[in-house]
Parts: C-alpha cells; structure tokens; sequence
C-alpha cells in the first residue's frame, strides 16, 4: 500500500510543478497586461516594475491538483487505476471532508485578502480582521491543536473541582485560541520573510517537504499527498522567481504560503504514543524555525527601537546578511541551507531517543546563537 502511496506523492509533485510553471508564466503575462507591478522603492532591492500576481499561480495550482484529482477519483476507477480511488477515498470520508473544506475556505479568505492588499495596499487592521477571519474558519471546522493541558488544569486548586465537561469546553477554548494565534502568526512570519528573489518560496518549498517526512512515519498519506502538491506548486512558481525574478508572489501567495504551513502543522500528527520523545511535538517549530526567527528578531528590533512593529524596513534576515558582506542570492542561499539543516532535524525528532533530541534541539538552537553572534560583532564593528 505504502509502494501505491509513493505513486501518488510522486504524481502530485510533478502535476502540481508543471502546471504551477504554466499558470505562474500566464499571471506574469496578466501582470504586464493590466500594469499590476511591484514598483522599486527605497526599501526594495529590485530595479524595475515586476509583476506580483505569482501567488494566485501558487493558490490556483494547489486548489486545482487537488480538488480536480478527487472529482477524477471516480473515472480513473475506469481507467485500470482502482488503486488511487481505494486508497484515496479511505482518508476522503465524513472525518475529513469538513477539516479540508475548513482549510479551503480559509484560504480562500487569505487569499482575497492578499490579492487585494496587493492591488490596494490594505491597512494593516485589515489585514489583521481578515487573518483572524481566516483563523476562525479553520477551529470552526474542528481544526486545533491539542494541547493535552487538561492533566494540568485538574491539578489546579480552583479548577480541580469541575466536571468533565467543564474541562472539556476550557480545553476546547484554550487551544483555539492558540490555534488562531499560531495561524496568524505564521502567515505574516512568512510574509515579512518575502523580501529577496526566491526567499518566501524556497523556504516554504523546504519547509514543506520536512513536514512531509515528519508526518510519513504516522502513516497519515493523504496530509503527505498535499504537502507534496504544494511543495510542487512552490517550487514551480521558484522557476520564474529564482534570482533574478520575473514575478513576484506577493502578498497573496506569501500569505497563503504561511496559512497552509501552520495548517499543516495543526493537522499533522508529530507524536505519538510509539514515538521515544515527546519533543516531537517541536517538529514543526524546527521546519519553520527561519520564518520565526525572522519574525521574533525584528519585531525585537522595531520595538527596542521604539517603532511600529508593522513599519517596513531592511532590517530582516536577509538584509542583515548582506550587511554581512554577502550578495542577495547568497544571502537566500544561505538561508535555504539553514532551513534545510533545521527542517532535517526537526523530521528526526520522530525517530531518536532521550539523547538525539537533546542534540538536535542544541544543534538548531546553536545554529541561530552564531547568526546572532555574527550580526552582532558586525553592528559594533560599524
């Protein structure tokens, strides 16, 4: 079954790429057509108007593939093909149908919201209410973490005397809560990350196939199968975005890149109880551990500075790096490789004992302390 499976990711992968290379040249020529570019600025490092629609590339492609590949479920059983229909529509049932239309209708929330910010320049108030939108859908579907913190909550003095289903709602109405805050923290952490040619792609790209090998081990394919149908609607988007680009994601994709991740790390299963270590549960803060890190640092500066946290500028990452002497594409060459060494460690956590996590854990926390260092003897140098 396992073989069949492998069929199928490798089918999502291609079809997805290729017809994201397709639709990313089509909304590039649109872009051009109707003069929706991304003009240069002081704080851009680009030169010349370059389209942004390449992130309806990337939500058309993913919608697509999938939802067109279940409606040709039935056919192909005509086909000879009765073995993607079999395994397939085992993981389709009333389980799951409501949490896939969740997240469907939630990116497609996302997704307006960031076309329109693209055309329109929304204030970020309006972003935010839209996020939060977005967020809700999803917990409304029945899509939240499960924070197994009602063993603590019994041991509470005041709340250690309530029933069952006390616990149960306040169980319920924590893990929302952080659900919709990990959700819209992550898509904005991916949207401050877009910032160089490739940067916001590549990493999600990355990012998507660690969660990929997180999740295999827990057997759940059908989560694998649209990781993979968006890595390859990623990756065929990169092949016109790459340096030096010819389109840009915008808002709209960068977005939707980062609700689908912390999505994916909502629905995934990282633990289980054959697992040798609970911190696999911190699997999915390693595989995003770049865009969180870009985050929280410059959220850190702004506000040391005594600036607006939603105020534009080129302290991220990226921009520190080339301050460190390194050309753009290197800069997101670099990070690419970081994410890579992160998300690697973060799929292992599944598979090493007591030692191996603690490892792993140091190795990651190790790798952004030298960057920080790094950063840092560069500012007191200038």
């Amino acid at each position: 079954m396992l073989t069949n499976w492998y069929l199928i990711f490798a089918a999502a992968l291609v079809e997805s790429f290729l017809l994201s290379i397709a639709l990313t040249a089509l909304m590039r020529w649109v872009s051009m057509r109707w003069d929706i570019v991304d003009h240069p600025g002081e704080r851009k490092i680009h030169t010349k108007p370059i389209p942004v629609l390449g992130g309806v590339a990337i939500y058309l492609t993913f919608n697509i593939v999938i939802f067109g590949n279940i409606l040709l479920l039935e056919p192909v059983g005509f086909l000879g093909f009765d073995w993607i229909k079999e395994n397939v529509l085992g993981y389709l049932g009333e389980g799951t149908w409501r949490p896939l239309l969740g997240v469907a209708a939630g990116g497609l929330v996302i997704f307006v919201l960031g076309v329109v910010d693209d055309l329109r320049d929304l204030k970020p108030e309006a972003k935010l209410a839209g996020q939060v939108a977005a967020a809700l859908i999803l917990v409304l579907s029945g899509i939240r973490l499960d924070l197994f913190i009602e063993p603590l909550l019994r041991n509470i003095p005041v709340v250690s005397g309530m029933g069952d289903e006390t616990f149960a709602v306040i169980n319920v109405g924590i893990s929302s809560i952080v659900t919709m805050f990990w959700v819209i923290l992550m898509t904005n952490a991916m949207n401050f990350l877009d910032n160089m040619d490739g940067l916001c792609g590549g990493v999600s790209a990355i990012a998507a196939v660690s969660f990929f090998l997180c999740v295999l081990p827990h057997e759940e394919y059908f989560i694998c199968a649209l990781l993979m149908v968006f890595a390859g609607s990623v990756t065929g988007f990169l092949y016109h975005n790459l340096s030096p680009a010819r389109i840009f994601m915008g808002d709209s994709g960068a977005m939707f890149c980062g609700y689908i991740l912390a999505t994916v790390a909502v629905l995934g299963t990282f633990y289980s109880g054959t697992i040798s270590s609970r911190a696999a549960v911190a699997a999915p803060i390693l595989a995003l551990s770049v865009p969180l890190f870009d985050t929280l640092s410059v959220v850190f500066i702004r506000w040391r500075k005594g600036e607006s946290i939603m105020k534009g500028d080129k302290r991220h990452f990226s921009h520190r790096l080339v301050e460190l002497g390194m050309t753009p594409r290197q800069a997101v060459e670099f990070i690419f490789l970081v994410a890579a060494i992160t998300g690697l460690g973060g799929s292992l956590l599944s598979q090493v004992g007591a030692m191996g996590t603690v490892v792993i854990l140091c190795q990651t926390v190790g790798i952004f302390l030298l960057i920080v260092l790094l950063m840092i003897a560069r500012r007191d140098a200038s």
